[in-house]
């Protein structure tokens, strides 16, 4: 202890890495984080300690944020919850329902907003290592439902940090509960909540499924995330260190996106296989989800989303479907 308090800060910071997350232990994200904390640990040298924290344990993605920003964590893999902590405009490419049609689209948007989106957090205070994403966001509900009508008289899984949302869901006449990640397998067991927006990944490995056993079939939005790390953490490493984590960063996210997308239909499978009960919206019911999306845009424009990313976003899925992005 007496040698570290004789330590310049800097040094002491530079000897420690401490990652949280919401994702599930042993998941194929916590598995990458711990192949890149080896990576970083092996380039920062003797003394240098990883730890990933998962399964929400240190909170939900807000309460990870503050903890980075005061210093008790270092880094985080978080979703658009809690990278819009950050940089609010994050927020146009996750919360923007049925605005991607592919992870084509996705990654066309994304890689064209990416380098004002990374200037941006770095002026915050992070770093961002590497951009991924976690599946589609499918309804797991109690109950039967295939129409937008048919959950309004259910409760719905609301991110507890995002008041707007909420303010949202109930104007249109749902009801929202807001809860954090952990809260939620407890929640829909005893009949707290009804409806889970969730990945089907994340419903298999959190058993969601097993109490909510009907899923619509619709990709309301994908989940979207990125692996940060804090600006002070950042400094204090080596130029060595630093390498290791920038290009470790972009692999593990490049894995994370491609495993991730390919466990969709994996998941979902295998939910089939044990009971889940598929609905798939015919012509008339989609329709009835994008009158919806159209009434929630304006609501979301200059609330969830800045007016000005949201056009961004709109003017760059304009110009890929026209062909000129390709």
């Amino acid at each position: 202890l007496g040698l570290l308090q004789a330590l310049p800060a800097q040094a002491q910071a530079a000897t420690l890495l401490r990652i949280a997350s919401v994702v599930p232990k042993n998941s194929v994200y916590h598995q990458q984080l711990q192949q890149l904390g080896e990576a970083w640990r092996a380039a920062q040298g003797e003394g240098a300690r990883y730890s990933v924290f998962t399964d929400g344990s240190q909170g939900g993605e807000a309460e990870i944020v503050r903890r980075m920003r005061i210093g008790q964590l270092q880094g985080a893999l978080v979703s658009v919850v809690g990278l819009r902590e950050i940089e609010p405009t994050v927020a146009a490419l996750q919360n923007l329902p049925l605005a991607f049609r592919s992870w084509e689209e996705l990654d066309f948007v994304r890689e064209r907003m990416r380098p004002a989106m990374d200037a941006r957090f770095a002026e915050r205070g992070f770093v961002i290592l590497g951009w991924g994403d976690a599946g589609w966001v499918r309804f797991f509900s109690r109950k039967p439902a295939q129409r937008p009508a048919d959950y309004r008289s259910m409760k719905f899984f609301a991110w507890g940090a995002e008041p707007e949302q909420q303010a949202i869901m109930k104007n249109l006449g749902y009801t929202p509960v807001p809860l954090e990640t952990a809260d939620i397998l407890p929640s829909i067991q005893t009949g707290m909540i009804d409806v889970v927006p969730s990945t089907p990944y994340f419903a298999l490995a959190s058993q969601i499924h097993e109490t909510a056993g009907h899923m619509l079939e619709i990709n309301w939005a994908p989940i979207v995330g990125a692996l940060v790390v804090t600006r002070k953490a950042w400094d204090a490493m080596s130029p060595a260190a630093q390498a290791a984590l920038r290009s470790g960063g972009e692999r593990a996210s490049q894995a994370m996106r491609t495993r991730a997308r390919a466990e969709v239909d994996e998941a979902v499978e295998a939910m089939r296989k044990r009971g889940l009960q598929i609905h798939r919206p015919d012509a008339a019911q989609l329709r009835e989800w994008q009158a919806l999306a159209d009434e929630l845009y304006p609501r979301i424009r200059g609330t969830l989303v800045p007016a000005s990313t949201f056009d961004e976003v709109f003017a760059l899925l304009k110009t890929y479907r026209s062909g000129k992005g390709r």
